[in-house]
């Protein structure tokens, strides 16, 4: 089996990028622990099944993707301790930053994100995590953050189910399966024509306003997610956003933290920048132009009422070799 196909499937990796990371960081493997271990030169190198594995630098492999160990860099040079903490991970995506919060202790993290079922199924299923889709973080308010987890969490059911208990009888049921009429039947339960057309009329009705998305539902918890906590007002809020500048979703993000909550966030200076100032492949290879990007989210956070506390270098690179950053802000008081 190919080298970064049997990390995945033994689950030393998440993805078949992050076992491709762990095997250029150092794999070997055995067939018996009298024989010697042979070292993984590529991805696509033949492991025999029910081989033993050694990963010879396990920190790709600590967390579901590599966001989570920029984020752990961060809150180290930061000083930001997240235990017991509710968290916002704006940009969730697979959820490399969530899972760096939970394993640091924090006690809750609500994901947004624009996308759909790119969470690993392991938080999805982490009764500590809310994971809101859709959604973009330029239009968060408290209000659309609230409604958009109680829809997280909720099933929905329609507000007047079918009621296959109590439909009409037909006339003449007794005729099915061969029935005979006798001269002590009795026809006065039948159901009337109109009655039948009535009936079926509902149907057709309900029916369509299913296929138009228009049937009245009820929504209820899911059952043990009856008591999760859905305020918008966190204590700290963390992302890792592309595509946008972080100054568009700052006035977005202050009304969710908390008197004196803090804010972590990636800093991409590709997304800061003006396309003439970035480079081929979306790389900026101009230094002079990073207290540039330093200067813009500084002024960002000073109109949107956030004080930095910080600015640090990400601990890796980007996966396309841009150098990345994280500015810390509180809110001010």
């Amino acid at each position: 089996m190919r080298a970064d196909v049997f990390l995945v499937d033994g689950g030393h990796a998440t993805t078949r990028s992050q076992a491709q990371r762990l095997i250029a960081a150092g794999v070997q493997w055995r067939l018996a622990p009298t024989l010697p271990w042979n070292k993984v030169a590529k991805n696509g190198d033949d492991i025999p099944a029910g081989a033993e594995l050694q990963l010879l630098d396990a920190a790709e492999a600590k967390y579901l993707s590599r966001g989570g160990l920029k984020l752990e860099g961060a809150l180290q040079a930061a000083g930001v301790g997240v235990q017991g903490l509710r968290c916002l991970d704006v940009g969730q995506s697979t959820g490399g930053f969530t899972d760096c919060l939970l394993q640091h202790g924090a006690a809750q993290v609500i994901g947004v994100d624009v996308g759909q079922g790119q969470l690993h199924e392991r938080l999805r299923a982490d009764g500590r995590v809310i994971a809101v889709e859709g959604l973009n973080a330029r239009q968060l308010t408290p209000e659309a953050l609230r409604e958009a987890c109680e829809e997280a969490l909720s099933v929905r059911t329609e507000a007047e189910p079918d009621d296959n208990d109590t439909q009409p009888e037909a006339p003449y049921a007794w005729m099915r399966n061969g029935g005979m009429v006798d001269d002590d039947y009795d026809d006065s339960q039948d159901a009337k024509e109109h009655e039948i057309e009535a009936f079926k009329a509902e149907r057709a009705t309900k029916a369509k306003r299913r296929a138009e998305g228009k049937q009245a539902t009820v929504r209820k918890r899911l059952a043990g997610r009856e008591k999760d906590d859905i305020t918008p007002a966190f204590d700290l809020i963390v992302g890792d956003l592309s595509f946008i500048s972080l100054t568009l979703v700052l006035p977005a993000l202050v009304p969710l933290m908390k008197p004196a909550g803090q804010l972590l966030l990636l800093v991409k200076p590709q997304f800061e920048l003006q396309p003439g100032q970035v480079g081929k492949g979306g790389i900026v290879r101009d230094v002079a132009l990073y207290p540039q990007v330093q200067q813009r989210l500084r002024d960002g956070c000073a109109q949107a009422g956030l004080a930095v506390l910080g600015w640090h270098d990400s601990a890796i690179a980007g996966g396309d070799g841009n150098r990345e950053f994280f500015i810390h802000a509180r809110r001010a008081a």
